[in-house]
């Protein structure tokens, strides 16, 4: 038997706003790389700031959560 035409439209507005929703993300991820590349870019311009920038990242992975 045929779904009831609100069920149906219901559904499909889902699955839009679902996909929207996907979509946005995956802008956003990408406005933030190229923000992210633009600001290395500009920073590659002063050396004295890349040096302190490598110690901090690795003990930032190892640092425990506090509590």
């Amino acid at each position: 038997m045929a779904q009831p035409y609100e069920e149906r439209n219901s559904a499909a507005k889902t699955r839009r706003q679902q996909e929207d929703q996907r979509r946005m993300e995956f802008r956003r991820a990408i406005e933030d790389r190229f923000e992210l590349r633009q600001l290395q870019a500009e920073i590659g311009d002063f050396p004295e700031i890349n040096h302190w920038q490598a110690a901090p990242a690795a003990s930032r992975r190892s640092a425990q959560p506090t509590r």
